[in-house]
C-alpha cells in the first residue's frame, strides 16, 4: 500500500521531470499498476509494472513491465506484450522486448518485432530491428519480411532508409510482384518509382501480356504494366565469394 500510495503522489501531476543538461533535457509521463525505484548519485532506476505506459517527446511505450535506468534514466527496457509509437516519424511498433538508449535515439526491437511507417504504407516484420531515430533507418534481421504497394520482399538481412524511400537486401532476398519473382545475392529496391536493382546470380520470372490472357486473366493495358522494372549492372556479375 506504501508503494502504491507514493505512485499515486507522483502521478497526480503526471509528469517526470528530467533536466540535468541539455541531451537529456525532457519531460516523461507514465502510468502503471505498481512503481518500484531508487535514485541516486550516478544512477537511477524505476521499475514499472503491470500496464505499464511510459512517454517522452520522441517514443511512447507501452508494455507489461517497463524499466527506466543510468544516469538520468537514460535506458528505457519493456518486456511483454511490447507496442509504441516513433513520434516524429510517425511509426508504429510492437515486439516481445525492446531496448531504447535516449542519448543515442537507437530502438532496438526483439522477438516478432514489426513496424509500420503510416507515411510510406510501408510494413516490416523480423527477429531483430535496430531503428535510428535520428537517421530514419532500420535495420532488419531474421525471417525479415517488408510490404509496400504491390512488392512482398523477403531477405534474412535487410536496410530500409525511410527518408530516401530505398531498401537494401542480401541473404537469399527475393521480390513478389504479383505474379512476377525476382531473385539475386543482393537487392535494392527504390521504393517511390518500384525500380528493381538487381546483382549476382540473377534469377526470376515474369508473366507476359500472353500468358496473362491464355490464363483467361484480364489483359494488361501495356507490356510495361505487365513486367515490372528491373535494372542490372551492365557487366556480368562475379560470381560470390
Amino acid at each position: 500500500m506504501k508503494i502504491k500510495r507514493l505512485f499515486r503522489l507522483a502521478l497526480f501531476p503526471a509528469l517526470f521531470l528530467l533536466a540535468a543538461g541539455p541531451v537529456f533535457a525532457e519531460i516523461i509521463t507514465f502510468t502503471a499498476d505498481k512503481m518500484a525505484g531508487y535514485s541516486g548519485d550516478t544512477s537511477d532506476y524505476t521499475k514499472l509494472e503491470g500496464n505499464a505506459v511510459i512517454k517522452t517527446t520522441k517514443i511512447e511505450i507501452s508494455a507489461d513491465l517497463v524499466e527506466l535506468s543510468g544516469d538520468d534514466f537514460r535506458f528505457i527496457t519493456a518486456t511483454g506484450r511490447v507496442k509504441g509509437r516513433n513520434i516524429e516519424s510517425d511509426m508504429d511498433f510492437s515486439c516481445d522486448s525492446m531496448y531504447y538508449d535516449r542519448k543515442t535515439e537507437i530502438v532496438t526491437l526483439r522477438t516478432n518485432a514489426e513496424i509500420l511507417d503510416h507515411q510510406n504504407e510501408v510494413s516490416a516484420k523480423s527477429q531483430l530491428i535496430e531503428y535510428n531515430q535520428k537517421t530514419e533507418i532500420a535495420i532488419m534481421q531474421i525471417d525479415v519480411e517488408l510490404k509496400q504497394k504491390r512488392s512482398l520482399c523477403t531477405a534474412a538481412f535487410a536496410i530500409y532508409r525511410k527518408q530516401e524511400q530505398m531498401l537494401e537486401m542480401n541473404g537469399n532476398p527475393q521480390i513478389k510482384r504479383d505474379d512476377d519473382l525476382f531473385r539475386a545475392r543482393e537487392i535494392t529496391l527504390n521504393m517511390d518509382t518500384e525500380d528493381i536493382l538487381l546483382d549476382g546470380r540473377v534469377r526470376g520470372s515474369v508473366t507476359s501480356k500472353d500468358t496473362a490472357e491464355a490464363e483467361g486473366s484480364a489483359p494488361a493495358a501495356s507490356p510495361e504494366e505487365t513486367v515490372s522494372p528491373v535494372s542490372t549492372p551492365e557487366s556480368p556479375p562475379e560470381a560470390a565469394q
